[in-house]
């Protein structure tokens, strides 16, 4: 497992937790970051990320990122 900052542009990826507080989970679950799902990083900007989840495009911050874990 490594957190989703770590991933390779372009690769899919599949969620294996989402950490954080019960505050900052159920934000990133209601943005369609759940455990078993996919994730796809499309791009870097300045460390941020915009993804691939759920068929959408997301933009979240390094920080949320990194409570990501994916393999």
């Amino acid at each position: 497992m490594m957190p989703l900052t770590m991933a390779n542009v372009g690769e899919a990826n599949t969620i294996r937790r989402v950490g954080g507080n019960p505050e900052v989970r159920a934000h990133l679950e209601n943005l369609g970051f759940v455990t078993g799902g996919n994730v796809t990083v499309i791009s870097t900007i300045g460390g941020n990320l915009i993804v691939n989840v759920k068929e959408s495009r997301v933009a979240i911050s390094r920080e949320m990122a990194s409570k990501i874990m994916i393999s």
